[in-house]
């Protein structure tokens, strides 16, 4: 791949599952997507799972996935679903 299509913007959807929810886990995504210079947000779903969508770099987007396995102290992933998704050009990284 060549270094400028590499540096065309990407976006991707996660959601993961198990003990994620309570623990800092969206305070942390975000730290770890802002240290990134990522975009996007990380929000507890009804059902348990947090999502987090991530828009910017695709070098920093597989760095904020491979994050996301082990996640912040005290969380448990059990799985992560992604999906590639449309860039919208987001800014900033909310947590809701």
């Amino acid at each position: 791949m060549s270094d400028s299509a590499q540096s065309e913007p990407a976006a991707a959807r996660f959601l993961l599952s198990g003990r994620v929810q309570g623990v800092g886990f969206r305070a942390a995504t975000r730290r770890e997507a802002q240290r990134l210079a990522l975009s996007g947000h990380a929000i507890n779903l009804p059902d348990g799972r947090v999502e987090v969508v991530a828009e910017g770099e695709p070098r920093a987007i597989t760095e904020l996935a491979a994050w996301l396995q082990q996640g912040p102290p005290f969380s448990q992933v059990n799985s992560i679903d992604r999906d590639e998704i449309e860039v919208k050009g987001r800014s900033g990284f909310g947590v809701g």
